[in-house]
């Protein structure tokens, strides 16, 4: 183990941090292209796309339950996330490289259907990113102690992602979408492969101490809460990334797929670049301070207040784009502090598969989106149904979240749960 890791000085949690950024990045490629290649390029409709979205959901049903499950039974090429961290890596590089040629991809293989095509495409990259995404996060929880140190990793953690995804929307945004493309592959192979060389994993994840204290059960009902809460944030936001591009066709009156992707570009870099700093700068402090709970409460009610005035006072994309800097809040904490709370009431030794079970409280309420509703958004007149869902589903999730209690300074997991 590097004296890094064995202080868990800052830069460690960078690089510690910087596999699930790499899942991230691939995802953020995703958000800024897919929607935009499909509709500009292959003039599909949105339930069309909303279709091909449904790639996801699909692959982190049955990837990540079945990666983590096994990566916390498994051990080689030193370590039990490791390998697939590196398998996935590769493979989502090389997925994100077939995005731009869903046309070529179709005409040489004799297939029709673009739907059919891209929906394929999608498929591989979401199934190479959630072979990796579950490790990657299951392994903070690895080498952290509970409390503040795995907090702060999961904070740290999504304050580089976000600051890398606000790098994938500028790129989107001043160069192009293509180049994003290019650039992305580049990224996803590197943060996925290196990182990996400078973490030591720990080849027992019960320690002595652990061992030694009296165990008690986990609360599901606490688990279930944490899961609804979490899956009601996750259906507004997948809302916003699929659909937002016929709200800003319908609002500012504009089909021109340069100014559409640019629009898409700089709004989900604010999201990021502005949620790169609150996970560190105000999450971290104020959990330490509120609980992580009422800072998830707090942050998830924000996000709700900023999609409803989208709604009801953007005209341009100046407030727009304003408005997206009080989205990246709740945007903040959603993808960070949810982890550190699931992972302080589950069982060391199974964290992969409880993180495996946790995401589909992402990838269910993404299907809904996707193959649900696409189709009311499709004969909707008005698109503003679209951040209305959205900011209902924040609102509820924050509720939700009201009722989760949090981790008590004596509360243990036991070792022999399942």
């Amino acid at each position: 183990m590097l004296p890094f890791q064995q202080r868990l000085s800052n830069f460690f949690y960078v690089v510690l941090g910087l596999p699930a950024t790499a899942m991230g990045f691939g995802l953020s490629i995703q958000i800024a292209v897919l929607s935009w290649i499909l509709r500009t390029q292959y003039g599909l409709e949105m339930h069309e796309i909303g279709i091909v979205w449904a790639a996801g959901p699909i692959a982190g049903i049955i990837g990540q339950p079945i990666v983590g499950l096994i990566s916390d039974g498994t051990w080689f090429w030193g370590g039990r996330r490791r390998p697939f961290i590196f398998i996935g890596g590769i493979l989502a590089a090389l997925s994100i490289l077939a995005l731009p040629h869903i046309g070529l991809i179709s005409a040489t293989l004799g297939i029709g259907s673009i739907v059919a095509v891209a929906t394929t495409v999608a498929l591989t990259l979401d199934l190479s990113i959630n072979i990796s995404f579950n490790p990657t996060r299951a392994i903070i929880a690895d080498v952290t102690p509970d409390g503040e140190p795995r907090t702060k990793g999961y904070t740290w953690m999504q304050a580089i992602s976000n600051f890398f995804g606000a790098g994938a929307y500028l790129i989107a945004a001043l160069v192009g979408n293509m180049e994003l493309i290019y650039i992305g592959a580049g990224v996803v192979f590197l943060f996925s492969v290196v990182p990996m060389f400078f973490i030591t994993e720990p080849r027992d994840l019960i320690s002595v101490e652990d061992k030694d204290v009296e165990p008690t059960r986990t609360d599901w009902k606490q688990l279930f809460r944490i899961y609804f809460a979490h899956g009601f944030s996750w259906l507004g936001i997948q809302t916003m990334f699929i659909y937002s591009i016929a709200f800003f066709e319908q609002r500012f009156n504009t089909t021109d797929e340069v100014y559409l992707g640019a629009m898409i570009g700089w709004s989900f870099f604010i999201l990021n670049a502005v949620g790169a700093i609150f996970p560190i700068v105000l999450l971290e402090p104020l959990s330490r301070r509120i609980g992580k709970v009422k800072t998830q409460v707090l942050s998830v009610a924000s996000m709700a207040i900023g999609y409803f005035l989208i709604v009801l006072v953007v005209r341009d994309t100046i407030t727009m784009y304003l408005i997206f800097v009080l989205l990246s809040l709740g945007w903040a904490a959603v993808v960070s502090l949810p982890f550190a709370i699931m992972s302080e009431k589950v069982n060391k030794v199974r964290m992969g598969f409880f993180m495996g079970i946790f995401n589909l409280s992402v990838v269910l309420p993404q299907l809904v989106a996707s193959l649900v509703l696409g189709f009311f958004i499709q004969s909707a007149a008005d698109k503003t149904i679209i951040y209305l869902i959205s900011g209902i589903s924040l609102a509820i999730s924050a509720v939700l979240w009201l009722l989760v209690k949090e981790k008590s300074a004596h509360e243990d997991i036991t070792i022999d749960e399942f």
